[in-house]
């Protein structure tokens, strides 16, 4: 998995419906979208489409939806919005409105559309709907095509593991850990040079595709500017699902003799949490864009406020702490391990995670950066 290609066949939210999926496990994803709901909706009301634009055929994409009920949730407030706004704007004029879910082809796309005839058919909000497979670093959709793009929990997954970061045994090796927290400056400087390219790709993309006046909407993981760490805050360093109890998992396969040291350091998480300066400086290389508004969201852990009841069943709080972590990573580590090693690597997240009492009872937030940009 050191290429843009093959990651991009591996990289995947846990699909179904079971205990390790992204759909019973995504309460932060959750949370931070109905922190930005205020400025999804303030960006949704400023759109400005231009002289000759129809109105009666809107088209809005979802990049990187991944599965579960916040996919249909985001795309519900925007057509909510959009009717309102339009039959004040356009006197009631009949608006038909397209929907495109947009997700690399490794997505559980058959449990999005076994969802979606009930959520559409069900909902007040009809829309038609469509798939539409591929990274959305590259061109999805037709030059000014789009009147509103929206992205969620889904930036700060890179395209590719920095190839620096690939090199054995230099100063970029990422040698004991699985991400970059904790990592060495040289770490951290690769992953943030591959997180601008990105983000350089994604904007002139949508810079293509979205029409004059329409509406680009990002949430993504975010961090204090001017820090070093993924998050600025010691506590949540700790205990976020990619650092201390995942790389203590990994080292437990190399004492046991189960994996080399030199596969362990192989493995990277591609993830890379901007800050607001990183973001503002891409929009302003790339051009085309108005940012309406951008503001950094503190998202507390869903488990903050269970601290004494998980207590008492540490067991089944490590199984919890590795269900979270399995949504978001066990495609990839299955890819790079094989399901019987990835099964023993997250049975040893739960025993870690129970293991240690003095986490448990920290406090963890998270960043989570929303945009709203107007195309201009």
């Amino acid at each position: 998995m050191d290429s843009s290609r093959s990651l991009e066949h591996v990289l995947s939210m846990q699909g179904g419906e079971d205990d390790v999926s992204y759909a019973k496990n995504s309460y932060g994803p959750a949370a931070a979208l109905a922190s930005s709901k205020e400025i999804l909706t303030s960006a949704i009301h400023s759109i400005k489409l231009t002289k000759g634009c129809s109105y009666s055929h809107l088209k809005i994409a979802d990049l990187g939806c991944a599965v579960g009920d916040n996919t249909f949730s985001t795309v519900d407030t925007v057509v909510e919005v959009l009717r309102k706004k339009l039959a004040v704007d356009d006197g009631g004029a009949e608006l038909e409105i397209e929907v495109f879910f947009s997700d690399l082809p490794s997505n559980d796309f058959n449990m999005l559309f076994r969802s979606l005839e009930g959520k559409v058919n069900g909902s007040s909000q009809k829309y038609f709907a469509a798939g539409v497979p591929g990274s959305f670093y590259k061109r999805l959709f037709p030059k000014g095509e789009l009147h509103v793009v929206v992205t969620s929990s889904a930036l700060q997954w890179l395209s590719q593991i920095p190839e620096k970061v690939m090199e054995k045994g230099s100063k970029t090796w990422n040698k004991g850990r699985v991400w970059i927290e904790g990592a060495e400056k040289e770490v951290v400087e690769a992953y943030a040079e591959q997180s601008e390219k990105d983000l350089i790709e994604f904007l002139k993309c949508r810079k293509e595709e979205i029409v004059v006046g329409g509406v680009l909407f990002m949430l993504m993981g975010g961090r204090p500017c001017g820090s070093m760490s993924q998050f600025g805050d010691p506590d949540t360093s700790v205990k976020h699902p990619f650092s201390s109890s995942m790389n203590q998992a990994w080292q437990d396969l190399v004492d046991e003799g189960l994996i080399e040291e030199e596969k362990r350091d192989g493995f990277n998480i591609p993830v890379y949490n901007r800050s607001t300066d990183e973001i503002a400086a891409g929009i302003e290389r790339v051009g085309g864009f108005k940012i309406e508004k951008m503001e950094n969201l503190r998202i507390a852990d869903h488990m903050n406020d269970r601290q004494e009841e998980l207590m008492k069943d540490l067991d089944s709080y490590g199984r919890t702490r590795a269900n979270l972590a399995q949504a978001g990573l066990k495609p990839v580590v299955q890819a790079y391990l094989g399901p019987d090693l990835t099964g023993k690597l997250f049975k040893q997240y739960a025993i870690q995670a129970a293991r240690d009492k003095e986490i448990l009872m920290k406090n963890c937030f998270y960043s989570m950066i929303a945009v709203s940009a107007i195309r201009v």
